[in-house]
């Protein structure tokens, strides 16, 4: 190592890579990482010893405590980055998937229970409108129009009796 931080050695350098090379694979695959993963870490791990050998400081550390750290930090790096939330990408809003067949449709019906409300008499139109397309309670049409809730429900009933029967007679049209 000392030829390699001091000279620029390259056959050092081979010896020191042959050496821990497999050790650092084998060590990283014990620790859970696959294959693939562990000889990405050691050509990094092993790389960093090269253009770091400068930094090596044989009082504070053994050659092989220095590189298995050198790893160790990698392994940890790579483990980070799998477990980073990724942010989702910002979705368009989803678009229908309705063809113009199903819109047509959706206003030939719509005519259809237009015709059929003009059949009923003004109060049974006045409550199913406010009930259905008011959406309001029988409760809440009682207070708005002042009527008992017995013929409240009474026109709604008998409206919606009349719509279903005039409904009937147009769809066979």
């Amino acid at each position: 190592m000392i030829a390699v931080r001091d000279q620029r050695d390259k056959d050092a350098y081979l010896q020191l890579f042959d050496h821990f090379a497999p050790r650092l694979k084998g060590y990283l695959m014990k620790s859970g990482m696959s294959d693939a993963q562990a000889e990405d870490i050691v050509q990094d791990a092993m790389l960093s010893v090269w253009r770091k050998s400068h930094l090596f400081d044989p009082h504070r550390a053994a050659v092989s405590s220095w590189v298995y750290q050198i790893a160790k930090n990698r392994q940890i790096d790579v483990i980070r980055k799998e477990r980073r939330p990724v942010p989702e990408e910002l979705r368009q809003p989803e678009e229908t998937d309705e063809d113009a067949s199903q819109i047509v449709g959706l206003e030939q019906e719509l005519g259809k229970l237009r015709d059929a409300l003009q059949t009923l008499s003004p109060d049974q139109r006045q409550m199913i409108e406010h009930a259905y397309l008011g959406e309001l309670s029988h409760k809440d049409i009682q207070e708005k129009t002042g009527l008992p809730l017995g013929t409240i429900k009474s026109r709604i009933r008998l409206g919606l009796t009349r719509l279903r029967h005039e409904l009937k007679g147009l769809n066979r049209s």
